[in-house]
């Protein structure tokens, strides 16, 4: 049988800033479960054992409190439900075993201060993810910081990323006695970053210059050698593909990660893993990634590599088809359900995606687009070379 969980939020102002409910709640527990940070928060009234959460996290926190008896107290910094151990404990316990008890979240308050709209800034937790997943192409976001060390990375990032012009706030220790904020410019903290930031921070970012696009992006937005999915086949590839929230692509032969970069693009938590052989091919893929803050998990030839690998929702594969036992290696990592899309542009590709839609029934699909040049006075088409799709769901 499962706890009573109570989860408090807490401010930067500690006892002070807590609402009667949250008080009585602590004041009344036994046992109470936070960081060392948060727990030196509560004042003498909280008779309560303080345990500390243990690292890493999970499973030990998991384990502890399925054997606790009676309520437990959890004490979490703010709104326990945005980016917070809240949301944890539901998906881990169930809502009907807990309860949480918000405070006022670091980016209402971050938002208050700056004048900012909630509902038009984008919230981004780099607490556990890496940095670069907090660089935008233009707009507005409260990035929470993982230590004192963050608004100098995402600095340089931005600074690497050509969003050099892009203003910072960075607001230290939100709500409480020891607040603290500093503005500046991406660049001038890139060169010489505070050595005296509180690990305590959120940071507030205008991305500049805004250049945001919501289509499918041209072909000189990203960093290439030629080999890449030009933009019109990206894009009816990126409907083959039919992307949903949360779901993983596997770029296999992935050149410059286009269709990995537009993937993540795409929908809200779209993640990939890009197989490439080619060393200068994964440094470009790992720059694009960086310039358009998505999740790309960058890695060598397939299938060799496949191994490891979270298992994909969908597989695309670019490059290689020919390669013997590629689209079979493919096809097995699939779950049920699972997409795969290939793209051919050799006669010998496409007689490969022939004979597997003989084996396995899906929709083979011809393109040919042309582009309009000049021809002396006037303007001729030119065409681009025809590519064979073919796209198969997993019974």
């Amino acid at each position: 049988m499962s706890p009573r969980i109570v989860v408090v939020g807490i401010g930067a102002d500690g006892m002070a800033g807590l609402a009667q409910t949250s008080r009585d709640e602590l004041v009344s527990a036994t046992t109470v479960y936070g960081s060392k940070r948060q727990l030196d928060l509560l004042d003498d009234t909280v008779t309560a054992q303080r345990v500390e959460f243990p690292s890493p996290m999970l499973p030990d926190l998991e384990i502890a409190l399925r054997q606790a008896t009676g309520t437990v107290h959890v004490v979490a910094s703010g709104d326990p439900m945005m980016h917070g151990i809240g949301a944890t404990l539901v998906r881990l316990f169930g809502a009907a075993a807990v309860t949480v008890l918000p405070h006022v979240s670091c980016v209402t308050l971050a938002c208050a201060r700056l004048g900012w709209s909630v509902p038009d800034t984008e919230v981004i937790s780099v607490v556990t993810r890496a940095p670069h997943l907090a660089v935008r192409r233009g707009g507005r976001a409260i990035v929470l910081s993982r230590n004192s060390s963050t608004p100098a990375e995402l600095a340089r990032l931005l600074l690497e990323t050509d969003r050099g012009d892009s203003r910072l706030s960075v607001l230290e220790q939100l709500g409480g006695p020891r607040e603290r904020r500093r503005d500046g410019i991406a660049r001038d903290w890139a060169a010489n970053p505070p050595d005296d930031v509180d690990a305590l921070n959120v940071i507030a970012v205008e991305y500049l210059p805004d250049d945001r696009m919501l289509q499918t992006l041209p072909d000189d937005a990203l960093a290439h050698d030629g080999q890449l999915t030009k933009q019109p086949m990206r894009a009816v590839t990126l409907a083959a593909l039919a992307p949903r929230p949360g779901a993983l692509l596997w770029d296999v032969g992935a050149g410059s990660g286009s269709i990995a970069v537009e993937w993540c693009r795409s929908g809200s938590g779209c993640a990939a893993v890009a197989f490439e052989r080619d060393e200068q091919r994964r440094a470009r893929i790992a720059a694009n990634a960086r310039a358009f803050g998505v999740d790309i998990d960058v890695r060598g030839s397939a299938p060799e590599c496949f191994d490891g690998a979270s298992v994909p929702d969908v597989v695309f594969i670019g490059g290689g088809v020919t390669q013997p036992d590629l689209v079979e290696r493919c096809f097995e990592r699939l779950p049920a359900g699972g997409r795969l899309v290939a793209n051919a542009v050799t006669a010998e590709s496409e007689m490969v995606l022939m004979q597997w839609n003989t084996r396995i029934t899906g929709e083979l699909r011809r393109y040919q687009h042309y582009r309009g040049e000049p021809l002396g006075g006037f303007t001729g088409w030119r065409p681009a070379m025809p590519v064979t799709q073919w796209i198969v769901v997993k019974p």
